[in-house]
């Protein structure tokens, strides 16, 4: 099956969507540079013992979050109580835990619960150990970098997620229209066998007969006509074998019921029952059916019985009220017509393969067909004519 970004008509994800791995990667190298440029500013500077100490706690809680997110921000977060009690400036734990806040969020925990962990020690320790030092600027950006880092971490995991929601919306749709393209093929594949089967097996073994009939009522010294049926029969046995043959092949796949097997090949001697199935289920039907009989070939037949069974299932699906089936010979030709009011609340979704199909079945058929949806009402129209010969 096609995957969605290997079209490359789509738009292609960013390299942080495709691997989101990249990000904590990226924030931690931060807050490793971060720390290691504490440690050696302590030892630069010969701060005493608690000051590295403080540096440390900050440390061990980046290399905590790595594994437990939430311990390690928490921890992250108080050495901010520790560097601010020891007179040391707190900017570089700020980073630290900014850094490991962004990471937790990215990584789908709470923002607001990761937030409120690191504001408060910010603020907590800038305005009981720290004395209000700086004033209300280093108050007002202790907070806001603490919603930085959250809001940032919420926004690309949310970003990520709706590019994963595009690519299963487009390889969903994909892998619909391939199994609808499938479907339909193998419709025709076994419409194609039946009307094989039904119709030119059954002319074909007519023709085999008559042959027959014809050799035997010879005179005894038509031989050379003799020899010409006795050919012409070979010649349609091997068209039987033939059919049968591409009827093999056409079946490959079809995993058809018995039941389904056992089924009438559709025909006009069918509408009635298919008029009486929908009116079953609730379509209200006007049926007006005037062919005479033996007018039509068996595969013009079929071709009639399907449109008016699309039509029937347009009309249930999309329609309201009576839809009207008018089925007549009209100046040596077959037509059909199908009519219903256009519905505002649908019983059904469709596909809108079912219009396409019907075309090209009529097509198939020699014939022609009209649809059109004028003043709310819906209709289609198809002719035909009874031999299957082209209707101008």
């Amino acid at each position: 099956m096609a995957k969605a970004h290997d079209n490359h008509d789509e738009p292609v994800a960013p390299l942080w969507v495709r691997r989101p791995e990249a990000l904590h990667l990226i924030a931690y190298s931060l807050a490793a540079l971060v720390f290691t440029g504490q440690i050696v500013a302590v030892i630069l500077r010969g701060s005493d013992w608690p000051t590295a100490l403080s540096v440390l706690l900050a440390g061990g809680g980046v290399a905590l979050s790595w594994r437990w997110p939430w311990a390690g921000l928490v921890v992250t977060s108080a050495a901010s109580f520790a560097v601010t009690a020891v007179g040391h400036d707190p900017l570089s734990v700020w980073m630290m835990a900014v850094l490991v806040l962004f990471s937790v969020t990215v990584r789908g925990k709470q923002p607001l619960v990761g937030t409120g962990i690191v504001a408060a020690s910010f603020l907590g320790a800038f305005m009981t150990l720290g004395g209000f030092r700086g004033g209300a600027i280093v108050g007002a950006a202790a907070l806001f970098s603490a919603i930085a880092g959250g809001a940032t971490g919420a926004a690309l995991r949310i970003h990520r997620q709706h590019w994963r929601t595009l690519e299963e919306r487009a390889e969903s749709a994909i892998a619909t229209r391939e199994i609808e393209a499938t479907r339909r093929v193998t419709e025709e594949r076994l419409r194609i066998a039946r009307d094989l089967h039904d119709v030119i097996g059954h002319q074909v073994a007519m023709l085999s007969m008559h042959l027959g009939a014809a050799e035997i009522g010879l005179p005894e010294d038509a031989e050379s006509s003799r020899q010409a049926l006795v050919s012409a029969r070979s010649s349609a046995r091997t068209v039987v074998v033939e059919t049968q043959r591409i009827l093999a092949l056409l079946r490959l796949g079809d995993d058809t019921s018995d039941d389904e097997a056992l089924r009438p090949t559709p025909a006009l001697s069918g509408l009635e029952g298919l008029i009486a199935s929908f009116e079953s289920i609730g379509l209200e039907v006007r049926p007006s059916i005037d062919i005479p009989a033996g007018f039509v070939e068996p595969s013009v037949g079929v071709t009639v019985y399907r449109v008016v069974q699309e039509a029937l299932t347009n009309a249930y699906r999309h329609g309201e009220g009576a839809a009207t089936v008018d089925v007549r010979e009209r100046d040596g030709r077959i037509c059909v017509t199908v009519e219903n009011h256009v519905g505002h609340t649908p019983r059904g979704s469709g596909s809108g393969l079912g219009l396409l199909g019907m075309r090209e079945r009529v097509e198939s058929s020699s014939g022609r067909l009209t649809i059109d949806s004028d003043d709310g009402r819906f209709r289609v129209h198809a002719e035909f004519s009874p031999l299957g010969a082209t209707v101008r």
